[in-house]
């Protein structure tokens, strides 16, 4: 177990990840356009099932990064691996099983209807090493699914932006890919098109799906997000894990620093730290509450609130770009 009794807890101490059966691995990537960087020193990690955002200010990087990722892009050193493969070195086996939407809209054949556009998608996607054919009832799904039938038969010169947004999204979900990776995917939807998008990717990644978006809506991807990561001044400068804050509960006690003495020797408690009038603690479930508050209680403290500690992702961002390194 590791404790933390300061004031400010340390999002960016993440449980270490099997590189072996991640879905993607970023290690040590850079990248430089002349004698302007770009990135540096990326790593990530993305297990099978995971949603990972990845967000900062515009100017950041993210789309870079995110083509680097993709394999349309070459960095100055560093590797990605897709399911174990290079993405340089073994470009068409490591993207056989991605989907990808970079820079979007997507870009489609103006003249060609939208199910005329997702049938060459399914063309080319059944080139692929070892892939097997889209059938056209998958392009009906899919259709369904991001809410575009009605219009597959006009020509895509015809679509809004939008419309557009959601074709791309159905292209790169056509063949049924391991990994997914999007950039801006609700960018020109509108509430009821960002809802939709957010749920076809958290069912996704319920079926064991790798999601990687960049995105700016935090309050609406952290309802299902599992780490986010903030791209901000050519660093990856945290990444958070978005399922530790899940367990993390709040006690208001009259020794705060007592508390959390108390609370760090418990088994199930995974770290503590202080706030203000607040211990907090990050639980293994939420039924260990009864336990922690009977240790506090054991300490004669007086507790006079037990609560969860709601993790606002929006404010903790302003906090990091407007101060990437000072905490």
């Amino acid at each position: 177990m590791q404790s933390v009794t300061s004031s400010r807890p340390q999002h960016t101490l993440i449980a270490s990840k099997d590189k072996s059966t991640a879905h993607i691995v970023v290690e040590n990537l850079s990248k430089k356009y002349g004698k302007n960087t770009i990135f540096e020193q990326i790593n990530m990690v993305i297990e099978p099932g995971e949603v990972y955002a990845l967000t900062g200010p515009n100017g950041a990087g993210k789309t870079t990064l995110i083509r680097c990722m993709t394999g349309l892009a070459f960095p100055d050193s560093g590797n990605v691996l897709i399911s174990g493969k290079n993405v340089y070195l073994q470009g068409t086996a490591a993207r056989a099983k991605l989907g990808a939407v970079v820079e979007a809209p997507a870009a489609f054949y103006r003249h060609l209807t939208g199910r005329q556009n997702l049938e060459a998608h399914a063309l080319m996607a059944s080139q692929a090493p070892n892939a097997t054919r889209v059938a056209p009832d998958r392009i009906r799904e899919v259709l369904s699914l991001l809410e575009i039938h009605r219009m597959s038969d006009r020509k895509v010169g015809e679509y809004s932006l939008g419309q557009r947004q959601r074709l791309g999204v159905a292209a790169a979900i056509l063949a049924d890919p391991d990994v997914l990776i999007l950039d801006e995917p609700t960018s020109g939807l509108d509430p009821l098109g960002i809802g939709l998008i957010h749920r076809i990717l958290s069912s996704m990644a319920a079926a064991g799906k790798s999601v990687i978006l960049s995105t700016h809506h935090l309050r609406e991807v952290a309802q299902y997000t599992d780490t986010v990561g903030i791209l901000s001044g050519g660093r990856l400068v945290d990444q958070i894990d978005l399922r530790e804050r899940q367990t993390a509960f709040k006690f208001r006690v009259d020794d705060p620093q007592r508390a959390a003495a108390a609370l760090q020797t418990l088994p199930f408690v995974r770290r503590v730290y202080t706030r203000a009038e607040y211990a907090i603690a990050h639980l293994d479930s939420e039924n260990d509450i009864s336990s922690a508050l009977s240790r506090l209680i054991e300490q004669n403290l007086r507790i006079y609130e037990v609560a969860p500690d709601l993790f606002d992702l929006y404010d903790y961002y302003r906090e990091r770009v407007e101060q990437p390194f000072a905490l």
